[in-house]
């Protein structure tokens, strides 16, 4: 009789895994989906103070409208949120935190050590470098599109879910563990505000809790071939007059035990989306001089990438870990940044582009 019970038992479980839509394994990120969105914005305000903002309410078909104040600590905030509004705000809710660019200048090490320490304050919540009035924007733009604070919070979910590669997304727990490790400094994207316009702008460098540059254009997409998704879409080389794209990058790092050498190996796969200049893509040899042109100018403007970070004493990339073996004693942050800032920098891109489509008519 026990045994039959427990064939009817798994033959129950079994019935219910097979049935479309009722399998127990799901994902648990639904609810976060549809859930009330909030956000904080944070910004320098007088004499020490932080300038806190936040749109109410959240995904309620009421009128939006922005609550601002300003505030010596960040719990303070939360807490007077509440008290100027009639439903109490959760910060469980909060799903994005934009920290203006001059704040983000001075150190943010206060606010990430708030947020880690409010076990209500989800790891996942997405942190963002804002450049210009962003209280502003979402006030103005609020009144014209509904909902405009959920559309912005599925907006970086949207690129962190796809590895586009197109833009740099941070959560709070990724930028945790490259803050506190020795051989990693975080980066964070930066927005800009620019009337009704809030545009992606490249990705942020940070030396400890401190913004010391922000790269743009082709040096962030470079970036997000070297260390983030590894991926682009579409890469546009405007002096060879060429558009690569569909690129995937595999990146290999060789650190000399020396510590004086960093060769960087990219093996870059793609197609050649569009090519204005005046060479004949058909002929063999021309195709080959472009293919070797593309490599050089990766290379030359990857390095000047690098050397950047060596300037500003910073390690995005992660080059630092290399340095870790295990019969070895771990060097100390000041040794590495100390070899990092002199170390000589190869790079290395081997691309691999698929052929040209063939223009031959098929009848």
């Amino acid at each position: 009789m026990r045994r039959k019970k427990m064939l009817f038992g798994w033959g129950i479980f079994v019935s219910l895994v097979l049935i479309p839509g009722c399998a127990p394994f799901v994902e648990n990120n639904t609810i976060e989906d549809i859930a009330p969105v909030t956000f904080w914005s944070i910004r320098k305000g007088e004499e020490g103070k932080i300038k806190m903002s936040t749109l109410v309410p959240p995904l309620v078909n009421e009128p939006k409208s922005l609550l601002t104040l300003e505030v010596d600590l960040l719990k303070q905030g939360g807490k007077d949120f509440n008290l100027r509004y009639y439903r109490e705000l959760k910060v469980g809710q909060l799903r994005y935190f934009l920290i203006h660019e001059e704040l983000a200048k001075q150190g943010i090490i206060q606010l990430i050590n708030t947020l880690l320490t409010d076990y209500d304050v989800s790891q996942r919540m997405y942190l963002v470098i804002v450049k210009g009035n962003f209280d502003e924007y979402i006030s103005r733009q609020a009144k014209k599109q509904e909902n405009l604070d959920y559309y912005l919070y599925r907006m970086l979910r949207h690129y962190e879910r796809k590895n586009q590669g197109e833009m740099t997304i941070v959560n709070l727990h990724e930028y945790k563990n490259k803050l506190f490790s020795p051989y990693s400094d975080p980066v964070l994207p930066v927005f800009k505000v620019a009337n009704d316009n809030f545009t992606y702008e490249g990705t942020a460098f940070f030396s400890n809790d401190k913004l010391v540059e922000t790269v743009t254009n082709t040096e962030d997409q470079l970036f997000q071939l070297l260390d983030n998704d590894h991926y682009l879409k579409f890469f546009p080389i405007s002096n060879l007059d060429v558009v690569i794209g569909h690129l995937r990058s595999r990146v290999n790092v060789d650190l000399d035990k020396t510590l004086s050498q960093v060769t960087i190996n990219v093996k870059l796969n793609g197609l050649i989306e569009e090519y204005q200049g005046d060479k004949n893509l058909y002929n063999g040899n021309e195709l080959m001089e472009l293919h070797k042109e593309i490599e050089t100018e990766l290379e030359m403007k990857t390095t000047d990438l690098i050397k950047k970070m060596q300037e500003l004493k910073v390690d995005p990339l992660q080059i630092g870990t290399h340095t870790l073996s295990p019969f070895t004693k771990p060097i100390s942050e000041k040794v590495w940044l100390a070899a990092w800032e002199k170390a000589e920098i190869k790079v290395n891109y081997q691309l691999y582009f698929e052929a040209l489509q063939n223009t031959e008519n098929n009848y």
